[in-house]
């Protein structure tokens, strides 16, 4: 596919997304309909997608719509290319430009100063960010970094950096933490390498790892991730300290993978079921809860549009239940740890207040959040002590 007709591909797909298809199912659907487009056709494709949806709001300012067609113009604007060169019409290239396409160039020729993010959600982001707003609008906006977590269980950060640099993939340690690298040149070769291959390395965000790093993890204590999803937070806990691990998620298929990711991983974690919870208890207790994942949202571009007001609402119902349902499962002198990848107060500080408020036999350890950064999305953990019936006394 050329250049323009890669274009023209993306302004379909993105009518088909304004018209409220999810992003994900869009692209795969193409996808597979589209057997003729090699691997970077369709990568460039979604770099247009992906970028469109994080920076909608100026594309659309500088394109004059909401159309996919209006959007490519702003986004192609955006990035400083000459749109003639694009927009000529010949072998499945876009339409040339019409007048008021042209003008909307004169009427906005500079980077707009919209904010890319729906507008009900400015002022509860506002308030839990303060100064720190204006930075994660604009990082949101960016393509996110690809970060990658190195399994000290089987080698370490240098020989993995190492690792990677003979197959081609560029990477850097972050300072967010021990274990975290960020690559900078040849992302799309992560999952084919050896490095991967070996289970040297996984993908997880560098804040997210912080987040781990923070655990008071110590061997052979019982580990239950409970809101495992695909079991990331698991092999994190795995790879620091060796413990018994176990996981749970009421998607079961979610953790279809995490059997054999934690064999690469060269650790050992017990999928169980809700029925088999029942009269157990931990040591610790993870809930990573269903969240907005507004600290991600440079990741997932598409859901930024798609979330609602009821949908947080909804969201801080089944936070707030889960708190209470995990609770049960942590023994006294244990920990539950709440993590959220959501910048929003109610989300994180507010539910902690409100679950210590409900419950006399808590204190809080440790509680933390991470902004959204260069190296990482944000972040919220909560650590929290079960009080025993001695010090209640």
């Amino acid at each position: 596919m050329t250049p323009a007709a890669r274009v023209q591909t993306a302004i379909e797909l993105l009518d088909e997304i304004q018209a409220g298809a999810p992003a994900e199912k869009v692209l795969t659907g193409w996808a597979r309909r589209s057997r003729f487009a090699g691997s970077k056709d369709r990568a460039a494709i979604r770099d247009h997608v992906f970028d469109v949806l994080r920076q909608k709001n100026s594309a659309a300012q500088l394109g004059g719509g909401q159309s996919g067609r209006a959007l490519m113009i702003g986004l192609l604007r955006l990035q400083g290319i000459d749109l003639e060169t694009v927009f000529t019409g010949a072998n499945y290239a876009p339409a040339a430009l019409n007048d008021a396409e042209t003008d909307a160039a004169r009427v906005n020729p500079n980077r707009p100063s919209a904010i890319d993010l729906p507008d009900w959600i400015v002022p509860p982001m506002q308030a839990a960010l303060g100064d720190e707003f204006g930075e994660t609008a604009r990082l949101l906006a960016q393509r996110a970094p690809v970060c990658l977590r190195v399994n000290l269980q089987k080698t370490g950060v240098s020989s993995a950096v190492s690792a990677l640099a003979d197959e081609g993939i560029s990477a850097r340690a972050s300072a967010l933490s021990p274990t975290a690298l960020i690559v900078e040149e040849g992302a799309r070769s992560v999952a084919g390498s050896g490095a991967y291959r070996d289970g040297w390395v996984e993908l997880q965000d560098a804040a997210s790892q912080s987040a781990m790093d923070l655990l008071p993890l110590e061997p052979d204590m019982r580990v239950l991730d409970y809101c495992a999803g695909g079991g990331g937070k698991t092999l994190a806990m795995a790879g620091r300290v060796k413990a018994r691990y176990f996981a749970h998620d009421a998607n079961a298929a979610r953790l279809s993978d995490l059997p054999e990711r934690a064999a690469r991983a060269g650790v050992d974690v017990k999928i169980v079921t809700q029925q088999q919870l029942r009269s157990q208890t931990f040591d610790l207790v993870l809930c990573d809860v269903p969240c907005s994942g507004s600290g991600t949202w440079r990741r997932t571009p598409g859901a930024k549009w798609r979330f609602s007001p009821d949908d947080l609402a909804e969201l801080i119902e089944v936070q707030a239940e889960i708190l209470d349902k995990v609770a049960m499962l942590v023994r006294p002198g244990g920990n539950l740890v709440y993590a959220t990848c959501s910048v929003l107060q109610s989300e994180n500080e507010e539910q902690i207040a409100q679950f210590l408020q409900a419950q006399n036999d808590w204190r809080i350890v440790n509680q933390k959040r991470w902004p959204v950064q260069a190296d990482g999305d944000g972040f919220f953990c909560a650590i929290l002590q079960k009080i025993t019936k001695f010090e209640a006394f």
